[in-house]
């Protein structure tokens, strides 16, 4: 016995619904002879007989009427597995691997993870927050698809911005400058700071050695703290100012004043290897980037 022929199956699940060569061949737009000599041919290679052919027409053996339904399985079983690549090929199913740093996460991870959900639903994600070096490395070497960020001012990936918000001076509630209405940086010079370490992020910290340099001063850091929860916890007990994004303060309401610093802007990006032409990579910067036309994504959560 040999395996048949996907088109065999279909040939004999077709002759089985009109037990008539003459109605099948026209069904499957082939030439009646064709059909015969396919439904032998798999008659041969299973050993036994299917169809019964007299002058009083077609009808199926004992064992025919139990191969229907197995062939119907077979056949149905290809078409899924056609449409899955099919969906595949149009980024509707697999596997995507998200890194959010830290303290995006909070305001950003909710809103694309739902719109994902809801327009792809059979697109299974993973997610994680995590450290800007840890994050940037992962894309590099692949462990992450995609990744949420403030720009990361490195070379070797691909972006797209998804927001744009004003950077802040952040100070204790009560300082004399909390009630401004916007800041230079200059009229921070004089503060103790409170920073992340250099070590965190040397492409920031450059950025912001330009942007001090630019403001006449050298900021006097009194302590270091990598994560933006615990900076906004020295800057609420006193111990000095800081900057950060805006949209940081959905992180700590109480004990802190955000105050706008003119002119200085931070961007929310998406970022991926360019070599990765994942289907799915690709319908997922679509809608991302449709949610960030239509939606503030610096105020959700």
């Amino acid at each position: 016995m040999t395996l048949p022929e996907l088109r065999q199956l279909r040939y004999f699940l077709v002759l089985a619904e009109e037990l008539s060569f003459t109605r099948a061949a026209a069904r499957l737009m082939i030439a009646q002879q064709s059909l015969s000599q396919q439904i032998t041919a798999l008659e041969r290679a299973l050993g036994v007989r299917l169809f019964e052919r007299d002058s009083r027409g077609t009808t199926l053996t004992d064992i025919g009427n139990l191969f229907v339904p197995e062939a119907r399985a077979v056949t149905d079983r290809a078409e899924e597995a056609v449409a899955v690549v099919g969906r595949a090929l149009r980024g509707e199913v697999g596997a995507l691997r998200l890194a959010f740093l830290n303290s995006v996460a909070n305001h950003l991870l909710p809103p694309v993870v739902r719109v994902v959900r809801q327009q792809l639903p059979d697109l299974r994600l993973t997610t994680e927050s995590t450290s800007i070096a840890t994050l940037v490395d992962g894309v590099l070497v692949g462990r992450y698809d995609v990744a949420f960020t403030r720009h990361p001012l490195v070379t070797g990936l691909r972006s797209r911005t998804l927001a744009t918000e004003p950077v802040c001076g952040v100070l204790p509630e009560g300082h004399p400058l909390a009630e401004r209405a916007e800041l230079e940086l200059a009229d921070l010079a004089d503060e103790p700071w409170v920073m992340t370490p250099r070590s965190s992020w040397e492409p920031w910290h450059r950025a912001y050695d330009d942007q001090f340099r630019e403001a006449g001063f050298e900021p006097r850091v009194v302590a270091e703290e990598a994560s933006v929860q615990s900076l906004l916890g020295l800057v609420a007990a006193g111990l000095g100012v800081t900057r950060l994004a805006s949209s940081a303060r959905s992180l700590r309401r109480t004990g802190v004043v955000f105050v706008p610093l003119t002119a200085t802007y931070v961007r929310t990006v998406m970022v991926w290897l360019p070599s990765n032409t994942s289907p799915g990579l690709h319908r997922l910067l679509d809608l991302v980037t449709d949610l960030a036309a239509t939606t503030d994504l610096t105020q959700t959560g």
